[in-house]
């Protein structure tokens, strides 16, 4: 039975490493109609640039495409959203590169900002096309910038500043449960060319009761309380000095009152306005942490002020082969320099052929700084129902997988039935 099954799903992958091989390597001839693959997804609104762009032929795989399209975005300082567009030219565009910005304001709809996505993706793709000559049935229409020039107005009353409030509350129950939680977020940032300054604040609680036939309900409570700031200076295209704090309370990590402070340096090996493409950045801070615990820890101690440093490298890239993030942080008590923590973390999606994709996510990390597990051992509700922290000297995970797909390598067709 096994063999009937395994027979007919080997000669499927058979047939499509075979049409995969035999399409590999076509290029479209000088003068075609442009090829262009997507490499993204909601911060380029790609269902909507296929449905509206009429003149390019979308693929399914970057091997076909003659332009390859990545997309990233960040906050603004206004509040706003900054969707960064890269186009690299593949076959007969080898070479041509270009990036475009898309930038909205805080109040812009979704059909605004990606109206904005829109105008610029067609701008980068007809300077492709013109470099082979504009076929005779385009026409370029261009609107007035003065609507543009009176969205960005140069009395700005609130100075950049932007604040946030987010709440929720949840209840859920059945005839043997029942759990409340609720949560509240603040936020304060101001952000220009020159300085990143951001303040926040959460509270969170949940309260759990379970019935399991006894005289009083098991009630469980979890509760977090924390605030952070972070003020930065910008000093070049490669060198940021900031200030870094936290304030914060935690049951399940046996804090009653927590603070740290400590200032930082980082490092852009690449240019900082080269974000949407390469980063490989450098920090190190050196600090002072205070914390006054809820329970005698494992360390006999219910208050200690201990020196700590951290230092941490960051490195992402996106390119045509695929993409790379991968961070590296140590952090270290100096008062002990035994009490540190190594972490490691990775992702790496390469594409091997057409059609064929290979993905590795994994990290590991080292623990050797956890001052503040309590003295006594957790009851079996605390480990079952995760209500505080236990001891661990290391975490590891690893994902693999891979993606294979074959047949026709248009993808210019959007169809939104049934929401598939």
């Amino acid at each position: 039975m096994i063999r009937r099954v395994m027979l007919p799903c080997l000669l499927l992958l058979v047939v499509g490493f075979a049409s995969a091989a035999a399409e590999t390597g076509q290029t479209t001839a000088p003068g075609a109609r442009l090829r262009v693959f997507l490499d993204c997804g909601r911060d380029c609104f790609s269902d909507y640039l296929r449905d509206e762009i009429t003149f390019v032929d979308f693929v399914r795989q970057p091997q076909d495409a003659d332009v390859h399209v990545f997309s990233s975005s960040r906050d603004t300082g206004g509040g706003g959203r900054e969707v960064t567009l890269r186009f690299v030219g593949l076959g007969r565009f080898t070479g041509h590169d270009e990036v475009l910005r898309a930038v909205s304001l805080t109040g812009d709809t979704e059909n605004t900002r990606r109206e904005l996505v829109l105008r610029t993706a067609e701008v980068a793709l007809l300077a492709f096309i013109a470099r082979e000559g504009l076929p005779t049935d385009v026409r370029v229409s261009i609107e007035t910038a003065r609507e543009t020039e009176s969205r960005a107005p140069a009395d700005d009353p609130w100075n950049a500043w932007v604040f946030s409030i987010r709440g929720s509350a949840n209840l859920e129950a059945e005839e043997s449960s029942r759990e409340r939680s609720w949560d509240l977020n603040l936020g304060a940032d101001r952000i220009t060319e020159l300085w990143k300054i951001t303040f926040g604040a959460s509270l969170d609680q949940e309260n759990e009761e379970f019935d399991l036939d006894e005289d009083d309900p098991l009630e469980v409570v979890r509760r977090e309380r924390e605030a952070e700031w972070f003020v930065a200076r910008s000093r070049g295209p490669h060198w940021s000095f900031g200030l870094d704090g936290r304030v914060e309370s935690s049951t399940f990590g046996n804090t009653k009152f927590a603070f740290n402070t400590a200032p930082a340096v980082e490092y852009s090996v690449f240019p900082y306005e080269e974000y949407a493409t390469r980063q490989l950045r450098i920090q190190y801070s050196l600090g002072v942490a205070h914390a006054r615990y809820n329970e005698f820890t494992l360390f006999d101690r219910f208050e200690e002020t201990r020196p700590i440093h951290e230092a941490s490298i960051r490195l992402d890239r996106r390119e045509p082969w695929g993409s790379l993030d991968a961070s590296l942080e140590f952090s270290q008590y100096l008062h002990d320099t035994s009490k540190y923590r190594l972490e490691l973390d990775g992702e790496v999606s390469f594409r091997i052929t057409r059609g064929l994709s290979f993905d590795v996510e994994g990290g590991v990390s080292r623990i050797r700084d956890q001052l503040s597990l309590p003295r006594r051992d957790a009851t079996p509700e605390e480990v079952l129902l995760r209500l505080r922290e236990l001891q661990s000297e290391y975490e590891f995970r690893f994902d693999v997988g891979f993606t294979y797909s074959f047949g026709s390598f248009f993808n210019n067709v959007v169809n939104p039935r049934f929401g598939r």
